[in-house]
């Protein structure tokens, strides 16, 4: 066991009591002396070490820092290293290591969706006004920014949505609400997964059954778990997080393991930017969430499941938990559900900051209570997940889809959208179209016809990109409007369907700025773990630099093209594989001014 070395500072009461509450559903947790050296006693350990994240949260929360008396506390209780759990605190953007100035932290977005809302002069009158602010990577409120997260001591976190910047600090200074949701398709027949959005109550189990819910769950005890998973794959469902692996594959991959427990983890880490779709279903359908999972947590033999949800979608959080407690005081989660004989529990576990844990193995190792670092595949999550046990990983909107295979048949999903890309998908827009929000389609519609259903382009001068995936995605030009947005065709064209980000641009945009922003992203966000991505993130950053300011740049463009080459062939994980797939996209299509 490694060494065990505590400072001399001691925890505040408020911290002790904290970190008490955050882990007393556990039971005790202290290991004696003379347990260190046995196996009962290591073994107490790892199983405990996972409750490390949520004694982080519960420090930051209480005091609005991770001071050293009670990272030290955390430490002594969980028989963590105090140096290993100092190397997860500081891993994250939410945790800080320095105490406050006051009583609250504004984290505001001058990500690229917010840039162009007028994020920075947000950021510049709050400075001025003398509020502690740190400028945050994208929190997923791209359709409504200018946004500002308010991380808050010992009360509750919010989020301010389409701040102006003249009206920033009255809007600190008195109470404000929640923003609602705005569905541009309100009301239309052609919704699946946006159907109840904006008409059922999020905190109603009883509105969300007279719309359906619960219907499928009884229907899936009924059928049987094989029977599950055949519907699953009959439907073509394939993830929509980015990878677009077939769904009913991965499913039964777990479900054939023996021998050991599984785990269903639903990746609520939504952090790509200009990404918000997860966050509309949490916070607008929680129960239909929870039922989903609770499907495939059954169907792939598992008895426990984790929501692993971004720290900055408080609203989401706050509904998710109590839909968690509402569904099992009903019968619907838990032991025995509905007298089926069945268990299954689910365990919602908060991120603190990390774009880099929307990887599945990062995640892992999140939830386990270590930094969210990915780890080398194989093997993969099918045989060795979550505590090295065999792991399903899905997205919100991956599960979202699960209870209408469930109750309509994997054959019907199938017929919706194309033979490669089955059922509907969720779009976000942003930028400068006329209604941004979150948008559905089956698949095959086109990128022009998704920008006209938001009311075409807007603002002044004339369409000039659009950026397409996200920032892990790539920058298309507007010849590009008759592309289909299915999986193959994306491939077919080079592109990135990713995580159905749709951003416009005008010509009167600063898209220099928009693209070096993009590669400050990825320079922060790499964990810096493989030298290919740590140091390729900040090489293409300084490339980037040079093109701009050099009229020669052939072989700089060179240079960037072997970069991405080895970012992509010998980085770890998605982040270097795709952290120069927009940047280069831009350079292709001449989108950056030379400032020479």
């Amino acid at each position: 066991m490694p060494d065990i070395k505590f400072g001399d500072s001691l925890p505040t009461d408020d911290e002790k009591k904290s970190v008490d509450e955050a882990i007393e559903s556990y039971g005790p947790a202290t290991i004696e002396v003379t347990e260190r050296l046995v196996y009962a006693g290591q073994l107490r350990t790892q199983e405990r070490r996972h409750l490390l994240l949520p004694a982080l949260h519960a420090l930051q929360h209480a005091s609005g820092w991770i001071s050293p008396g009670g990272l030290d506390y955390a430490c002594r209780v969980l028989e963590v290293p105090p140096a290993e759990a100092y190397g997860v605190a500081t891993f994250y953007h939410l945790f800080s290591s320095e105490p406050p100035s006051g009583d609250q932290i504004l984290h505001v977005c001058d990500d690229i969706a917010c840039s162009i809302s007028g994020a920075n002069e947000v950021l510049d009158t709050l400075k001025k006004e003398g509020y502690e602010t740190k400028p945050s990577p994208c929190l997923g409120q791209c359709e409504r920014g200018p946004a500002v997260f308010i991380q808050k001591v010992a009360a509750q976190d919010t989020v301010l949505c389409n701040v102006d910047p003249l009206e920033a600090s009255e809007l600190l200074d008195g109470n404000y609400e929640e923003a609602s949701i705005k569905l541009p398709q309100a009301g239309s027949d052609e919704l699946r997964l946006l159907s109840r959005v904006g008409v059922v109550d999020p905190e109603s189990l009883e509105d969300y059954q007279l719309h359906g819910g619960y219907k499928a769950l009884e229907k899936a005890l009924e059928i049987g778990d094989e029977q599950i998973i055949e519907e699953v794959s009959t439907s073509g469902l394939r993830g929509r997080g980015g990878a677009a692996f077939p769904t009913g594959v991965k499913w039964k991959a777990v479900a054939d393991q023996h021998g050991k427990p599984h785990h269903l983890v639903c990746n609520a880490d939504e952090s790509e930017p200009g990404t918000f779709k997860d966050r509309v279903l949490m916070e607008n359908d929680p129960f239909a969430l929870v039922e989903s999972i609770t499907i495939a947590g059954l169907a792939i033999g598992a008895e426990k499941g984790w929501i692993y949800i971004r720290g900055e979608y408080p609203v989401a959080k706050r509904r998710l938990s109590k839909a968690i407690e509402t569904a099992r005081d009903a019968g619907f989660l838990g032991n025995n559900i509905l007298n089926s004989g069945r268990n299954f529990e689910i365990e919602l576990r908060s991120g603190a900051g990390a774009y880099i844990c929307g990887e599945e193995t990062a995640l892992f190792n999140s939830i386990e209570g270590f930094r969210g670092e990915p780890r080398n595949k194989p093997p993969f999550p099918t045989t060795h997940g979550l505590f090295n046990e065999p792991t399903v990983v899905n997205n919100v909107e991956t599960l979202a889809n699960i209870p209408r295979i469930i109750l309509n048949g994997g054959k019907a999903f199938a017929s919706e959208g194309t033979d490669q890309s089955s059922g509907t998908r969720l779009f976000c827009l942003s930028g400068r179209v006329a209604f941004p929000g979150i948008y559905e389609f089956e698949f095959g519609a086109t990128l022009g016809e998704i920008i006209d259903a938001a009311g075409g382009f807007s603002g002044s001068g004339n369409l000039r990109a659009i950026l397409l995936g996200g920032a892990a995605g790539n920058f298309v030009s507007p010849e590009s409007v008759n592309l289909p947005l299915t999986f193959e065709d994306t491939r077919e064209a080079g592109v990135a369907l990713g995580s159905g980000v749709i951003m416009a641009f005008s010509d009167k945009d600063e898209l220099t700025k928009t693209v070096h922003r993009i590669a400050e992203f990825f320079r922060d966000e790499s964990c810096g773990q493989c030298v290919p991505c740590r140091v390729g993130t900040v090489r293409q950053e300084e490339l980037l630099l040079r093109i701009a300011d050099d009229t020669t740049v052939e072989a700089e463009h060179e240079l960037f093209d072997d970069l991405a080459a080895v970012m992509s062939d010998a980085s770890i994980c998605g982040l270097g594989h795709t952290a120069s797939s927009a940047i280069r996209s831009a350079l292709n299509l001449g989108l950056l001014e030379n400032r020479s």
